[in-house]
């Protein structure tokens, strides 16, 4: 198992396990994703914000990064943070627990960008997700009502309520 940058040719890769996740998140009647489309991943991938976990030859997760969420967090954004956006797992390798990879890598990334938080969110109350975040070591920060949602992903405009997390590395054991 491997930790890369996501390159272009990860592009349709990719927009397949978003178009699963948007089907599993249909059939757990939670909050669906939008339909991404592949210039917007491109961008993602040119800006160095895309990354995987490659596993036999296969993405077996992937995710985005950003590195403002204003919209999101409003004034807890001061530039001190990544924010994890889009984690994704392939359908047939679903239960391996990624996410522990992936809380590693961020805190190290993090750090290695002069940031102190690593964040991330999910819409609606979604007890099973927000159980998973915390296990991985993610603080629930609670649920918040987003007010400012027009240059956000449709999803956001749909959904209010916004469940809020964070790894403060301060605070992150080693």
């Amino acid at each position: 198992m491997e930790i890369k940058d996501c390159v272009l040719t990860d592009a349709d890769e990719i927009l397949t396990l978003y178009d699963a996740a948007s089907e599993l998140q249909r059939k757990h009647n939670v909050v669906v994703w939008p339909k991404f489309y592949k210039p917007f991943i491109e961008d993602e991938i040119n800006e160095n914000r895309q990354f995987k976990i490659m596993q036999n030859g296969v993405i077996a997760c992937n995710w985005a990064v950003t590195y403002e969420d204003k919209e999101i967090w409003g004034e807890k954004d001061k530039n001190d943070s990544i924010f994890i956006h889009r984690i994704c797992t392939n359908p047939n390798l679903r239960g391996n627990r990624y996410i522990d990879q992936i809380v590693a890598w961020a805190k190290t990334y993090a750090k290695t960008k002069g940031k102190q938080f690593v964040r991330l969110d999910t819409l609606g109350n979604n007890t099973s997700l927000i159980k998973h975040y915390t296990s991985a070591g993610f603080n629930f920060l609670g649920i918040f009502v987003l007010t400012v949602t027009a240059n956000l992903p449709g999803h956001y405009q749909k959904e209010p309520n916004c469940c809020l997390f964070e790894i403060d590395l301060a605070d992150a054991d080693e």
